[in-house]
Order: structure tokens, then sequence, then C-alpha cells
């Protein structure tokens, strides 16, 4: 009944966060109409010029500002849009060719199309019109409020007032304002470039301004999933760098969260001498950038690394290679399969343990003793009580970061990329067909997919696959761990 009634509550309380985003939607969309219906000559008249309700209250400043943005909105429209949204439909057909000019003597390049121009413009443009009609229709409803307001005889605010306001009451406007608008710059329009090149063949034989490049519906998708032709390996290659992902990052977030754990309970143990010495060695790990640690262990690591002649010299790798676990006379800790899988998730134990240890010190200093004081005195065993007390403990304060740190796990691009790079090449033909390897993770993939073989619509595709991923994860577990009264029962 308990269980029931959890799942009841988390699906209600799910359900009304929707219904409140919808609600709030429509009730924009019924302001507006209302706006239209009811409002007067200069309210409908603000449909097409945006300052008619401002100047019908005689608020000169707010008419002269929202004209002057209105202009711009037209004169974008006019003169810098259309040159790029009547081409999103091909993306260009004019070609870039160059002729030798006898009179200059030199190349006349001509007026040719540039398809990502098109499309990244294309894009800023649609924004620009979306960002217009909002503004448009909130316009409108304040220009109705204001007709209200005069109505009723209330005092309408002067330019004054209102910047006042936003210095004031309305602070977090000022303050959100720039931020919005970057994070719509710089993040928002690019996603959506990143979604639309995945449905293009914008790739190293399509590379603009040379080359055009044009839709191609779901194909990519379909060679990436299984499909035919030449690039069947792709779906092939997804399959086995998708699998090792998962595997990376649930080994490597859980590996290195319970070593916290553990060695956070051993540095406050009573019994462990200087434990500030202990602490402050893997504290170093932290110090000394990550890069450098991967680079030095890679070479470490490497076929003719100091592990290896160490290992050679002792005799362990003649004995390694007589029983054949190993084909020659090293070990290929980071350049065969297998081996080298192993080898990166420990090198991110002692990269990532340290780190979580100092989060658990903090999480366990907070440990309700009273609990563990009240199960000692009943009999229950040190194992017992890290697994009821502690673990349930730690496990509800740091969940929301557990989660954020496997999320950012399947997306660890320096631990993988510094520690392989130059030094594992793979013998897999399907996964070399499509430039993947056994130790890629999607993320490494992608990048190598762009910056080594320009192939930018299969790595758009795998970062909408890896978006999608990210966010499924994030929300399932999220959903679970704020089922019930949690936060009540440790309060």
């Amino acid at each position: 009944m308990l269980f029931n009634g959890v799942i009841k509550m988390t699906t209600t309380d799910t359900s009304a966060k929707k219904e409140t985003f919808l609600s709030s939607l429509g009730g924009f969309f019924k302001d507006f109409i209302a706006a239209v219906a009811k409002g007067d000559f200069f309210v409908k008249l603000s449909v097409i010029w945006w300052g008619a309700g401002y100047i019908r209250r005689k608020q000169f400043i707010r008419t002269l500002l929202i004209t002057a943005l209105e202009a711009a909105v037209i004169l974008f429209s006019i003169y810098f849009a259309p040159q790029y949204i009547t081409k999103l439909g091909t993306l260009g057909t004019v070609k870039m060719e160059s002729v030798f000019n006898l009179e200059t003597m030199k190349y006349d390049v001509n007026n040719y199309d540039d398809s990502f121009q098109i499309l990244l413009f294309s894009v800023i443009s649609i924004a620009v019109w979306v960002v217009a009609l909002f503004i448009l229709m909130k316009n409108v409803i304040a220009v109705y409020n204001l007709q209200l307001k005069s109505k009723r005889g209330e005092h309408l605010n002067s330019f004054v007032d209102d910047l006042n306001a936003l210095l004031n009451e309305k602070f977090h406007v000022t303050l959100l304002t720039l931020p919005v608008l970057g994070i719509v710059l710089f993040s928002v329009i690019p996603i959506f470039v990143l979604i639309l090149v995945a449905f293009t063949n914008y790739d190293q034989q399509h590379m603009p301004p040379a080359e055009l490049f044009t839709w191609t519906g779901l194909t990519n998708f379909i060679n990436l999933f299984g499909g035919g032709g030449l690039s069947i390996t792709f779906g092939y290659s997804f399959v086995r760098v998708l699998l090792w992902t998962l595997i990376w990052s649930l080994f490597a977030t859980f590996t290195t969260f319970f070593g916290g754990v553990l060695l956070s309970l051993f540095l406050r143990n009573k019994r462990t001498k200087l434990p500030k010495l202990w602490r402050s060695l893997f504290v170093v790990t932290i110090a000394v950038p990550q890069f450098v640690t991967l680079l030095l262990v890679r070479n470490f690591f490497a076929n003719n690394g100091i592990a290896n002649t160490m290992l050679r010299d002792i005799g362990i790798t003649q004995v390694l290679q007589n029983i054949g676990l190993i084909p020659s006379d090293y070990i290929p800790f980071l350049s065969a399969p297998g081996w080298a899988h192993v080898m990166i998730i420990l090198i991110n134990i002692w990269i990532g343990v340290p780190y979580q240890m100092l989060i658990m010190t903090g999480v366990l200093s907070n440990l309700p003793e009273e609990q563990i004081e009240s199960a000692s005195i009943d009999g229950a065993t040190k194992w017992q009580t890290f697994r009821h007390i502690t673990m349930p403990y730690v496990l509800f304060v740091t969940g929301p970061s557990l989660v954020t740190d496997f999320v950012k796990n399947i997306n660890n691009f320096n631990v993988i990329y510094l520690l392989t790079q130059d030094v594992y090449t793979t013998t897999n033909q399907a996964l070399a067909n499509s430039q993947a390897r056994e130790v890629d993770l999607l993320v490494t993939w992608l990048f190598r997919l762009t910056q080594e073989y320009y192939n930018y619509k299969m790595a758009s595709v795998i970062g909408i696959c890896v978006f999608v991923l990210c966010s499924v994860i994030t929300l399932v577990a999220f959903g679970l761990m704020t089922r019930g009264d949690k936060e009540g029962v440790y309060n």
C-alpha cells in the first residue's frame, strides 16, 4: 500500500508540473487573443505597429524603443534573412568556381552558395522571428493592461518607474537577460544546427565552400542503426561503442564512489595512524592537472614504457608469453582489447577516488550518530550498520551527484583520449571502416569523426544519440530518487 501510494504521489506531482506548464502556455495565448479581441483600436493596431498602444497612453520613450526594435526586425527580415531562408530547402545550388581573368591577371570567384552559412543563418533567422513573435504578443498584452488600468484610473508607470522596477522588484529580469541571451546564442542555436546537420550529407566530400551539401532525410540514422550500403559497419560499431560506453560509465562511477567511501571510512577510523598525512598524499593526485597525470601514466604503461621494462627484467613478461596470455615480448596495457579496457578503469580509480574521498569526508561527518549508537546498543555489527545506516544516508545525500558523475563519465573525453591516442590501433576492420576503436566512447568517436575525418553528418547523429542517452538516464534516475519522503525520514 505504501509503495503504491508513493507511485501515485510521484505520478500526481509529475502530472501537476506538466499541467502547470501547459496551462501557463495556454494562458499566455488566451491573454493575447483576449487583448486583440477586447482591446481598443490602438491595442489592435499594436499588432502591426508595436508602439501604437504606448503612444496612445503618451509613453513616448517606450514607443520609440519598441518601434526601433520593430524596425530592426523588419530590416533584418528584408535585407538579411531572405537570402538564406529562400535557399534552406536545397541548401544552395551554385557551386564555387574560379575563372582566371586575363585583364586583372587574377582568379575571379563566382557568387556561390555556402551550404553551412545557409543552414546557420536560416536557423538564426527563424530564432529571431520566434523571439519577435513572442515580443509582439507580450507587447499587445502589455498595452491592453495599460488600457484597463487607464479605464480604472490607476497610475500608469513612466519609463523611469520601469527602470526603477528593473533595479528593484524585477531585478531578477535584469540579471537573467544577458545569461539567457548567451544561452540562446551559444547553446540553443548550435544545438539546433547540430540536429539539422544530422539530416544532411555534410562530410569530407561535401565541404563548403568548395562543395555543397544537401538534405538526405533519415539516411544517416538508418546507416548508424544498421542500414545497408557502404556504411553498414556504422551499425556494428555503434552497438560496440555504446556497450563499452555504458560499461565504462558504470565501472568508472561506482568504483570511484565506493572507493571514496571506503577510503574516507578508513581515514575516519580511530585506529588509523596519521590520517592527515594519508589524506594529504591522496589529495596530491587532485592538485596535479589531470591531463598531466594521464599523459605520464600513458607513457608509463606504453609498450616500451617503464612498467614493461621492469616486468621484462624480472621475467614476468616471459612467463605470460609462455602461457599464451600475450603474443609478444611486452604486455599491451593500452594497446590491445581487454587489457586496455581494464587498465583504463584502473587508472581512472587512481584519479577519481581521492576526489570522491574529499566529498565523502564531508558527508560522513554529518552521519546521524544517534542512529549508529542505537544500532550498536541493539547489537548490530559494523557491516549491518554500514549497510542499513551509513550507505542509505550517503546514497541519499550524494544521489544527485552520483547521477551527474555517471552522465559525466559517458562524456569523459579526457581519460579515454589522452590514454589511448597514438597508442591504441584497432585491428577490427569493421570498426576501422567507421573510424571507431574498441576503446572509444561515443564522445571520443564523435570527436575523431569531426576532427580527423570531417564526417560531420554521422558525428551529428551520434551527438543526438548521446544527448538522448544522457537525458533518459538523468530523468529516470532523478525520478527514482525523488520518490517517497526520504528527506523527511533523514531529517
